[in-house]
């Protein structure tokens, strides 16, 4: 008879809780669910779990992941696709194992083609007009999607599902990925950054990525084009990015995710001074829209993180591969 499986889960919201509750008793594992984000303080919670599972929400620092080993952690799932929001190399010093879950790739496909949309026919401003009860149309005319070329930087499963989607829009699709899938056609960076009237951003937060988007990827872009970011802030140098809407280069942007996002967005700031070098820059151009790391927020992929954390930790305790 196999040993039952306990597994605490920090930073549980409130609409997360009936799921667990659901799927756990479903599994036959037992779970503890902390409304806290783990940290160094409250990591005894975990006491006799080897599992737990965290929130993408907050940092998983080194102070705290020694304070999870002490309480004889062995394993963490965060419930995100990327895990740059842990300290993956003292997890690794401490013999701590980290995974990842995967999640409906059409959550944050559907939202990334809303943002294209919504960035092309000039949305915000016409939003922002109309609620002053001014009904005139934009100074400048949408753009069409069949009318555009597009460059997905990143084909995993959210990238593949951007290209199948734009392809119902007649639009050229050119690709980049730094390992490359078959039934798919690659163009070098520099020719999809030169050729490419829109960006969109679908590729993991890693060292080699970061601000692959800079100064000079910039520069390569079309003189009007727009950029999308749904995968990870840091992949844009935002300074860049700021200077090049506010002298025209880029036409707009749509930014689900911003560098340095971390303590304001899943935040209410409405009191509160934000302290963000380029955030209230951002928010006052009426090309660009941002919204707070939300792409992913839907009731499928609820339902789907909790299920593939329990997997995860169950292939975990039993010693089975791609924990």
């Amino acid at each position: 008879m196999e040993k039952m499986i306990n597994i605490t889960v920090f930073g549980c919201e409130p609409d997360e809780v009936e799921a667990w509750n659901k799927l756990s008793f479903e599994s036959g594992v037992v779970t503890t669910l902390v409304k806290d984000a783990a940290s160094e303080s409250n990591a005894k919670l975990a006491d006799g779990c080897r599992c737990i599972s965290v929130s993408h929400k907050t940092e998983v620092s080194g102070s705290t992941l020694f304070a999870l080993k002490n309480a004889g952690v062995k394993y963490i799932c965060t419930r995100s696709i990327g895990s740059n929001h842990i300290d993956i190399q003292t997890a690794k010093q401490l013999g701590i194992a980290v995974g990842t879950v995967a999640y409906s790739p059409s959550s944050v496909a559907d939202y990334t083609l809303l943002l294209m949309l919504m960035a092309v026919r000039g949305t915000k401003s016409t939003i922002l007009s109309t609620e002053k009860q001014n009904y005139c149309l934009n100074s400048l005319r949408g753009k069409e999607l069949q009318d555009m070329t597009v460059g997905v930087l990143g084909t995993g499963r959210i990238g593949q599902a951007v290209i199948e989607r734009l392809k119902g829009f007649g639009c050229k699709v050119l690709a980049y990925n730094c390992h490359r899938h078959t039934g798919i056609h690659y163009d070098l960076l520099t020719e999809l950054l030169n050729c490419s009237d829109m960006i969109t951003l679908h590729i993991p937060l890693v060292e080699d990525t970061y601000h692959i988007i800079g100064r000079d990827q910039i520069k390569m872009m079309k003189s009007g084009a727009f950029l999308i970011n749904t995968g990870r802030g840091a992949l844009v140098d935002t300074e860049a990015l700021v200077e090049a809407l506010r002298d025209g280069k880029l036409g707009g942007a749509a930014l689900d995710v911003l560098e340095g996002e971390e303590g304001i967005f899943y935040h209410n700031c409405i009191e509160k001074t934000i302290t963000h070098p380029f955030l209230s820059s951002l928010q006052r151009m009426p090309n660009v829209i941002v919204t707070p790391h939300t792409a992913y927020y839907t009731e499928r992929v609820l339902m789907d993180m909790v299920r593939d954390t329990i997997r995860n930790c169950i292939n975990f305790e039993r010693g089975r591969e791609n924990a």
